[in-house]
C-alpha cells in the first residue's frame, strides 16, 4: 500500500512519506494504511446523495447510512487494534509546492491521516455515535420536504468532522474545520422559511468565524517559526525545547485556543450554541456529541504539548483553566431556567465542555479527552431522547409536557439513563470521567496551578449540583405529573427507540474503560503518541473527592426531586428558587446577545451598512459602468472603422467591380439571331485559322 501511495504521489510530482512511530505491522498496518478512506466515504456519499439520492428507495438516507456504518466498523477494528498492539502512523501525500513564504521556503500543501489513540477514538466517537444518529434521524426527518439535502449536508457534516481529525497537518486541519462550519449552517438553517431559523445559522457561522481568526493566526505562527505545518514537526520542536517556538508559544498557543473556544463554545463565544437548537434534534445530537463543539477540545487536546513549554505558555494554560471553570457554572447556571428541553441540554453541553477545557488547562490531557468520550454517548442519549419526547408531544417546552412516562416508556428509560450518567452518579461512565476532571483540578491545585486551580475546582464540584438539579428538574417537568400538552402523546417508532436504547448501554459502560488504578487502556490509547511533558496532572480519581462529587450531586437530585416532583412542594417554595435579582440575570444569559447587539453590532451596522452601499454603488457600479463606456466606445470603433470603412467598402468596391463587368457582358446580349451566328462563324473561322497555324 505504501508502495501505491507513492507511485500516485509521484505520478503527480509530489511525494509521499510515511511516519511510524510505532509500527502495528500485519493486518493491523493494512488497516492504517487504508484508513484514509474513514473521511472520503461519507465525503463521497455526500457527493452521491445529491447527485442521485432523491432517485434512490430510500430518498438517499441508505447512502449516508452506509458511510457511517462502514466508519463506525472501522473505527471498531482499529479500536480493538489499537487495544492489542499500540500503534502511530502517518502518512503524508504532497499535493503540491506554492511559491515561497519568508521561513518556510516552499509552502507544501499536503493531504496525510494519521492513525493513533487520540485519532482513533475520535474515529469510535464520531463514527459509533453517527451511526445511531443516523438511524434515528430516517425516522424523525420522515416527511420532510427537504429530506434528501439534509442528509447529504449530514454525511458532509460527519465527513468534515473526519477530515479534522484525521489530519496530520495544521492546513489539513482547517479544511475540515471549515467544512464542520460549512455543514452546520446547513444544517442549523435547515427549516430556512422560519427567519429565526436562519438567523440562528447566521449567529452560528459568523461567532466561529470571529473565533477562526484566532485559529489561523496560531497556525501561521507556528508554521513560520518551526517551518512546516506538520503538528508532528511543531512537537518535535516543542519536545526538543525550540528556543524560537518557546519565543512565540504564548501567542500562537493563545491564537489556536481562541480558535477553540469558538467550535467548543466557550465564554464568551457561547452564544451561538443555544440558538443552534433551531435545527433538526438529529443536527443538535451529533453537533453536541461528537462533530462540531467536540473539535476545540480536540485542537487543545492534539496540539497539547506547545502549552507544556513554560514561561509564557503557562499564561495560557491559566486562561485556559479560567475559561472553563467560568463556562462550566454559569452556563451551568442558565440550564436552571430554560423551559425548552433542547436549550436544557445545550446549556448542559456548555457546562460539560467547560469541564473538558478546564481540564485541559489543568495539564489533565487524559482526564479532558475521557470526558469528552464518555459525554458523546450520554448527551448524544439525551438529545435524542429529548427528540422522541418532540416528536410525540410537537412541542419542545416542558410546561407541554409532564406524565410523559406513562406513553413513552422507552424514552423515559433511557433519559433517565442518560440524565443520571450527566449527573455522575456511580456506577454510569459520567462518575469516572468527571470525577477524574475533579482529581486533576486537585492535583493541579497543590502542584502549581496555584489559586487559578483551587478556584476551578471549588466551582466544579459547586457544578456537579448544578448538574443534577437541572437534570432532576428536566425529567420531572417531562415525564412526571399530568400530561399539560394537547393531543394525544406517544411513543416513537422502533427505528428511533432502538438507537436510545444502544446510546443508553455505551452511557453506562463507557466510563469502564478507564478505571484508575485497576484499568486504564484509555489512558494507554492516548499515550500511544502524545508525550506529555512536566506538570501533566492526569489525577487518576482521588476517592475522597469522588465520594465528595457524588455526595453533591444526589443533593442536587434531591433537591429539584423536592422542588419539581408533583406536590411534594407548594407554589410558593417554588416560586422561592426565582430568586429576585439572579433569576432574571439567568432568563436573560447575563445579557450577553443584548451586549453584544447593541454594543457592538448595533453601532457598526450602520457604518458596515453604508461602506457596503457606497462600495456598491461607487466602486462596483463604477467598475460596471466604466466597462459599460470602454465597450460602447470600443463598439463604436469596430462599427465606424472595421465595419463601416473597412467591410463594408470591400463589399461595395467587390460589388461596383461585379456590376461593371456585368455591364460590358450585357451589351453583347442584344436578342438578334443573326448576331450570334455571325460570332459563331466568325468563332469557327479562328478555330480553323489556329489549327492550321499550330499543327
Amino acid at each position: 500500500m505504501t508502495t501505491l501511495l507513492g507511485l500516485l504521489a509521484l505520478a503527480e510530482g509530489g511525494e509521499h512519506a510515511v511516519e511510524v512511530v510505532t509500527d502495528p505491522g500485519g493486518f493491523v498496518g493494512v488497516l492504517a494504511d487504508f484508513a484514509w478512506l474513514i473521511p472520503v466515504v461519507p465525503l463521497l456519499a455526500t457527493f452521491a446523495i445529491v447527485l442521485v439520492g432523491k432517485r434512490l428507495p430510500l430518498k438517499g438516507w441508505e447512502l449516508a447510512e452506509g458511510a457511517i456504518g462502514f466508519v463506525a466498523i472501522y473505527a471498531v477494528a482499529l479500536l480493538i487494534a489499537n487495544w492489542v498492539t499500540p500503534m502511530a502512523v502517518e502518512h503524508h501525500i504532497e499535493i503540491s509546492r506554492i511559491g515561497s513564504l519568508p521561513g518556510l521556503g516552499d509552502l507544501v500543501l499536503e493531504w496525510g491521516w494519521v492513525v493513533d489513540g487520540l485519532s482513533i477514538m475520535m474515529f469510535t466517537v464520531v463514527g459509533v455515535v453517527g451511526f445511531f444518529v443516523f438511524t434515528y434521524a430516517k425516522g424523525y426527518m420522515e416527511g420532510d420536504v427537504r429530506f434528501t439535502f439534509f442528509f447529504a449536508s449530514f454525511s458532509l457534516f460527519a465527513g468534515g468532522m473526519l477530515v479534522l481529525v484525521i489530519a496530520p497537518n495544521l492546513i489539513q486541519l482547517i479544511v475540515g474545520w471549515e467544512l464542520v462550519g460549512v455543514a452546520s449552517y446547513l444544517l442549523i438553517g435547515h427549516w430556512w422559511e422560519d427567519h429565526d431559523n436562519n438567523a440562528a445559522a447566521i449567529k452560528a457561522f459568523i461567532t466561529n468565524k470571529i473565533a477562526d481568526v484566532g485559529l489561523f493566526v496560531g497556525v501561521i505562527i507556528l508554521g513560520i517559526t518551526v517551518g512546516s505545518f506538520r503538528i508532528t514537526d511543531v512537537l518535535d520542536a516543542v519536545a526538543r525545547h525550540d528556543s524560537a517556538l518557546a519565543a512565540v508559544a504564548f501567542w500562537a498557543g493563545l491564537g489556536l485556543f481562541i480558535g477553540a473556544m469558538g467550535k467548543s463554545a466557550q465564554m464568551p463565544f457561547h452564544v451561538w450554541l443555544p440558538d443552534a437548537m433551531a435545527g433538526p434534534t438529529p443536527v443538535s445530537s451529533l453537533m453536541h456529541a461528537a462533530t462540531m463543539v467536540t473539535a476545540g477540545v480536540y485542537l487543545v487536546g492534539r496540539m497539547f504539548p506547545l502549552y507544556q513549554t513554560g514561561g509564557m505558555a503557562d499564561d495560557v494554560k491559566t486562561i485556559i483553566i479560567l475559561a472553563g471553570g467560568a463556562t462550566l457554572l454559569l452556563t451551568g447556571l442558565i440550564a436552571l431556567v430554560q423551559d425548552d428541553i433542547k436549550k436544557v441540554l445545550a446549556y448542559s453541553t456548555l457546562s460539560q465542555l467547560g469541564y473538558m477545557t478546564a481540564a485541559m488547562g489543568a495539564g489533565a490531557y487524559t482526564a479532558g479527552l475521557f470526558h469528552l468520550f464518555t459525554h458523546a454517548f450520554f448527551k448524544g442519549l439525551l438529545f435524542l431522547a429529548a427528540g422522541s419526547v418532540i416528536h410525540g408531544v410537537h412541542s419542545n417546552n416542558m410546561s407541554d409536557m409532564g406524565g410523559l412516562r406513562r406513553f413513552m416508556p422507552s424514552t423515559y428509560k433511557t433519559f433517565l439513563i442518560g440524565s443520571v450518567a450527566l449527573a455522575g452518579i456511580f456506577p454510569l461512565s459520567g462518575f469516572w470521567s468527571k470525577d477524574e476532571i475533579l482529581a486533576s483540578l486537585s492535583n493541579d491545585a497543590s502542584h502549581g496551578g496555584g489559586a487559578a486551580a483551587t478556584l476551578v475546582l471549588v466551582l466544579a464540584i459547586l457544578g456537579a449540583f448544578i448538574t443534577a438539579f437541572y437534570m432532576t428538574r428536566a425529567v420531572y417537568l417531562t415525564f412526571f405529573g399530568e400530561y399539560r400538552g394537547d393531543g394525544h402523546p406517544h411513543e416513537s417508532p422502533r427505528v428511533m427507540t432502538y438507537p436510545l436504547w444502544g446510546l443508553a448501554a455505551l452511557a453506562a459502560v463507557a466510563g469502564f474503560v478507564n478505571i484508575p488504578g485497576v484499568y486504564t487502556p484509555f489512558t494507554e490509547w492516548l499515550a500511544s503518541r502524545i508525550h506529555v511533558m512536566g506538570d501533566h496532572h492526569a489525577g487518576g480519581l482521588n476517592w475522597a473527592l469522588a465520594l465528595i462529587g457524588t455526595a453533591v450531586a444526589l443533593a442536587g437530585i434531591a433537591a429539584g426531586t423536592r422542588l419539581f416532583r408533583r406536590d411534594a412542594a407548594t407554589q410558593a417554595e417554588r416560586d422561592r428558587f426565582r430568586i429576585p435579582v439572579l433569576y432574571p440575570l439567568l432568563e436573560h444569559k447575563y445579557y450577553f446577545d443584548d451586549l453584544y447587539l447593541n454594543g457592538i453590532v448595533g453601532p457598526i451596522k450602520g457604518p458596515i451598512a453604508r461602506f457596503v452601499v457606497w462600495t456598491n454603488q461607487v466602486v462596483i457600479d463604477g467598475v460596471v459602468n466604466a466597462s459599460g463606456a470602454a465597450a460602447r466606445f470600443a463598439s463604436g470603433y469596430v462599427y465606424g472603422w472595421v465595419d463601416q470603412r473597412g467591410i463594408d467598402l470591400a463589399i461595395n468596391v467587390a460589388a461596383a467591380g461585379a456590376g461593371e463587368a456585368g455591364g460590358v457582358v450585357r451589351k453583347a446580349q442584344t436578342g438578334k439571331v443573326q448576331q450570334y451566328a455571325g460570332a459563331l462563324f466568325a468563332g469557327a473561322v479562328l478555330l480553323v485559322v489556329g489549327f492550321l497555324i499550330f499543327s
